[in-house]
């Protein structure tokens, strides 16, 4: 019989205009912080507005916090935590996408952990300290569906000094309440539809290909395939697409349920370790065909790649082949068939430094793939996904 541990804290709002019901919960707390990127999209489209109404009709005092950049550094979280601290809030809303929510949950984390967020990180150059006391409540409000963020205790921040992109979590960096609202994901361009949505089906793959998979993880992450091979390329060449729109953000919470995710993860971390403008899901699609490749070339995980091209629509699949095939289709169904890591500032002979930063950052548990890999595998994958 298998075993497995599911802990889910998190009150999720889901559905369209679910933020205007914001108002009617209890909140965690009396000021928040809200939390929000350098760009402008939140203030153009009117989100911020509108979670300002919400919190105003809650009797919420807020101040606002619009300095997060699109790969959050250990900077970012910092600057975060004092403004926090300056400004006597007790707790924080993260509004915006999944960098967004993970800075804001590192910031909440060091609103009450002295020293420095690297000081919890498990990377090469962490601290690996565990923190005293728990980071404060954390509301997320999701404009994007690509990380699952809303509903899971990781954050992943980007150390500059040491070029490491990596994972920080503990138990009480899960979000109290989340909003999954898809009116608020309308105006994501195309390119990014795709980017967000193929890192929440990457989300899902590798869960089902790890080795460790279980029942409960391979339930929510087959669904989760199901539904973005089938609603994304709707999302992504018709953005106005409501129902579309809405079973992708279902299908990005879906798969964050239970998100056990392989080495595919750290591989793309490593990239953004070395390119902080590289997009998360951007370098996930990069290196796709040549991670799962090559397991299928080896016929290391027919089963949950036959699995997922049924999923996927491949009434007949016999192989994971059918899988690599659908998946290849998919890609190019999103407009990202020719995506290059060249075109991201990444080198032939840079490549060759990546097999060993896997050991150093976090990203996927690399113990967990079909296959045992060695230092040699990484570099095979690397340079058959470079062009």
């Amino acid at each position: 019989m298998y075993n497995f541990n599911f802990y889910m804290p998190t009150k999720v709002l889901f559905g369209a205009g679910k933020l205007g019901e914001l108002h009617s919960e209890e909140m965690p707390g009396k000021k928040a912080l809200i939390a929000t990127s350098n760009v402008t999209s939140v203030k153009q489209y009117g989100y911020l507005a509108s979670v300002e109404k919400e919190l105003d009709l809650a009797g919420v005092e807020h101040v606002l916090f619009d300095e997060i950049r699109p790969n959050p550094t250990k900077e970012n979280v910092m600057d975060g935590a004092k403004a926090m601290k300056d400004n006597g809030c007790d707790f924080i809303i993260a509004l915006g996408g999944g960098s967004v929510m993970d800075c804001s949950k590192c910031i909440a984390l060091m609103a009450t952990n002295p020293g420095d967020i690297w000081d919890y990180s498990l990377s090469a150059a962490g601290g690996k300290k565990v923190a005293e006391f728990n980071a404060l409540p954390i509301v997320c409000i999701t404009t994007s569906a690509g990380t699952g963020s809303e509903v899971d205790i990781a954050a992943v921040i980007t150390n500059d000094e040491t070029q490491e992109k990596t994972g920080i979590f503990f138990p009480s960096m899960f979000p109290t309440l989340s909003v999954v609202d898809s009116d608020l994901m309308m105006s994501v361009p195309p390119k990014f539809t795709a980017y967000q949505g193929m890192d929440a089906f990457f989300h899902a793959s590798e869960t089902v290909v790890n080795k460790n998979v279980h029942p409960m993880a391979e339930m929510f992450a087959l669904k989760t395939v199901e539904l973005i091979a089938k609603y994304l390329p709707v999302a992504y060449k018709d953005g106005g697409n409501k129902e579309a729109r809405a079973y992708v953000a279902l299908a990005n919470t879906l798969a964050a349920y239970y998100m056990m995710c392989t080495s595919a993860h750290t591989m793309e971390h490593v990239m953004g370790s070395f390119h902080d403008n590289l997009v998360h899901g951007a370098g996930l699609i990069e290196i796709a065909h040549a991670y799962y490749g090559f397991f299928a070339d080896r016929k290391a995980a027919e089963e949950p790649m036959i699995k997922m091209a049924k999923a996927m629509g491949v009434e007949n699949a016999a192989s994971g082949q059918d899988f690599i095939k659908a998946l290849d289709d998919l890609i190019a169904a999103v407009g990202c068939a020719d995506l290059k890591m060249s075109d991201d500032g990444i080198t032939a002979e840079e490549i060759k430094q990546f097999p060993a930063k896997v050991h150093e950052v976090l990203g996927g548990d690399i113990t967990a793939d079909p296959l045992p890999l060695s230092d040699a595998d990484y570099l095979e994958m690397f340079e058959k996904a470079f062009r």
